[in-house]
């Protein structure tokens, strides 16, 4: 089944935080292109096998209908929900920061979750 993928502006702003980070921060302008041309590869994939995912283990996320998708080559991944064909993804976290941000998403779930129409 092919999915519509649609990246949230939240999204947007966290793969751009790491974007900058890789080119200001690190000064490696070939990490920050390989971390786009991942994210591009595993929204290919995720509109490949969205509904074959599983739901995230947080009990919370879960009860959002939070799913995840790990990056193909890189430490991040990707949290995103379906609306019937609608893939929607609300985050994307670095698997070293994960626990604190999730925490943190956990928390006001309801107001980091784009609306989509």
């Amino acid at each position: 089944m092919n999915y519509n993928v649609v990246v949230t502006q939240n999204a947007e702003m966290d793969l751009e935080e790491f974007v900058q980070y890789l080119l200001f921060e690190k000064k490696n302008r070939q990490a920050a292109r390989n971390l786009l041309n991942d994210f591009e590869l595993t929204k290919e994939k995720l509109e490949q096998t969205a509904g074959a995912l599983k739901y995230c283990e947080s009990p919370k996320l879960k009860a959002y209908g939070y799913k995840r998708i790990n990056f193909i080559s890189h430490r991040y991944f990707m949290l995103f929900r379906l609306e019937g064909e609608l893939v929607i993804v609300d985050n994307i976290f670095h698997d070293s920061i994960m626990r604190k941000q999730i925490e943190i998403l956990e928390h006001d779930c309801g107001v980091r979750r784009a609306r989509v129409e």
